[in-house]
């Protein structure tokens, strides 16, 4: 009996240590609602965890949502080899980019190249939120400390900030547009964003499918998402995700206008058409 029970007591222990080796799951489509996102304070806030995965595209991404109150800073000047994107939900911001200072507000879209210094303080008299998108990818790891700023390539996105009055509008069929980047970055060999606006009722385009992945973040309105044929609806703060050649498709649910963002990407692990 005694023998039994240490066999089993192995079996038990090797289970856990090839559970604890074993990779974590890839990142799935999904839909992030804001009301669902739990809320965790903070010395100088709160702050939302939602995501941490790799993805089919990326050896790891991570999505959260902090927000500061007045006079708070995010922290001091740091630095790090994964690229940011930030989309400023709500309040006012002091940029801190590489020694400069920029003030933005609300709808302000904030890109933080690899090794790039950066921080964020709220110079509002109310808190400040935003979403903080993070790309891991193979070259993330290549990097050795060389900030993206030392190695400027006018065909590649640098460390910039977009502050949401100066965005550009074009009118489209269905709405507006807002262009922020379309470029590869020093780890991705590819990254846009860009703000479509759209009547009431109308569907932003069929539904579809591509390998480079895709982020959605509503800014405003309710939309209803189709994902592999499932719909759902959500509204101002909601992200949704969309995993490599899974299909997806949206429109404006409502009867006024509704906003969002999207953000694609791909790198160098990013899978071929319907894989």
């Amino acid at each position: 009996m005694k023998s039994a029970g240490l066999s089993c007591l192995s079996l038990i222990l090797v289970a856990a240590m090839s559970a604890a080796d074993a990779p974590p799951p890839v990142q799935g489509s999904a839909v992030w609602k804001w009301e669902d996102l739990v809320a965790k304070p903070t010395p100088v806030g709160e702050r939302r965890d939602i995501a941490n995965a790799p993805t089919a595209t990326l050896e790891r991404f991570t999505y959260h949502a902090s927000t500061l109150l007045p006079g708070r800073a995010s922290h001091a000047p740091h630095t790090h080899a994964q690229e940011e994107l930030i989309v400023v939900k709500a309040g006012t911001l002091e940029v801190h980019l590489n020694g400069a200072v920029e003030r933005v507000g609300a709808g302000s879209v904030l890109f933080f190249g690899s090794n790039d210094a950066h921080a964020v303080t709220n110079v509002g008299d109310v808190p400040a939120t935003y979403q903080v998108f993070n790309f891991y990818t193979a070259a993330t790891r290549t990097l050795g400390g060389r900030a993206a700023r030392e190695a400027a390539d006018a065909a590649k996105t640098g460390s910039a900030v977009f502050a949401w009055d100066r965005l550009a509008v074009a009118p489209t069929g269905t709405g507006e547009r807002r262009q922020v980047r379309n470029a590869a970055t020093t780890t991705l060999a590819s990254l846009s964003c860009h703000v479509t606006t759209l009547r009431g009722g109308i569907a932003a385009h069929a539904a579809h499918r591509h390998p480079d992945e895709e982020l959605v973040l509503v800014k405003e309105g309710e939309i209803e998402v189709t994902i592999n044929g499932r719909s759902q609806r959500a509204g101002p703060g909601a992200v949704f995700f969309f995993a490599s050649n899974d299909e997806h498709g949206m429109r404006n649910a409502g009867d006024s206008t509704a906003s969002y963002y999207v953000i694609r990407f791909s790198s160098d692990r990013t899978p071929a058409r319907g894989h």
